[in-house]
């Protein structure tokens, strides 16, 4: 299972709005497999398919502490069907975002249906850190990123931030 490269702001990738899984087959179960493997990688607790390059409603998520066994959860066409009045603020970070963090405040408990990697249909309650991961990973099917959720003051530093460190690692620049 390869490790995938990750997409990074300000790669307009991330602003895509992802298609539907058609249907669960062995090549959706291995993309879940590599994704996996990405976010255990980077680390991370959460990881949408266009954090890798590939347009499709999946996300996978473990919440599971270093000193636990791993809890890998795969969400295939997630929706979120109701959410909460309740807020919660949480600090997010994100893999396609090293290095910066914020709070960000969402509903505090969610309903989520979704298609396991079985090709099951469910739906679950979540509240707490998987209710939050689960927002800020369903964003990214929709071209939504943590940093939408922040004064525009902060989105625009962080945005020219990493414009910037992208342009000075383009290919020909000459490091000194």
């Amino acid at each position: 299972m390869p490790v995938k490269p990750l997409v990074i702001l300000p790669d307009p990738v991330l602003r895509q709005v992802s298609k539907p899984v058609e249907r669960v087959d062995a090549e959706v179960k291995k993309l879940a497999d590599d994704m996996l493997e990405t976010m255990y990688d980077a680390p991370g607790i959460g990881l949408a398919a266009i954090q890798v390059g590939l347009p499709l409603r999946m996300l996978v998520i473990d919440l599971s502490h270093e000193d636990e066994p791993r809890a890998p959860r795969i969400f295939i066409n997630p929706e979120i069907l109701s959410s909460s009045d309740d807020r919660n603020v949480h600090e997010e970070g994100c893999l396609s975002i090293p290095d910066y963090y914020a709070e960000v405040e969402r509903p505090a408990s969610i309903k989520v249906a979704y298609v396991d990697a079985d090709g099951e249909r469910h739906e679950i309650e979540a509240d707490g850190l998987l209710a939050t991961c689960l927002q800020h990973e369903i964003d990214h099917l929709n071209g939504v990123l943590f940093i939408d959720h922040i004064s525009r003051l902060k989105r625009d530093m962080v945005v020219k931030k990493f414009r910037k460190l992208a342009r000075d690692k383009a290919p020909g620049r000459l490091v000194g």
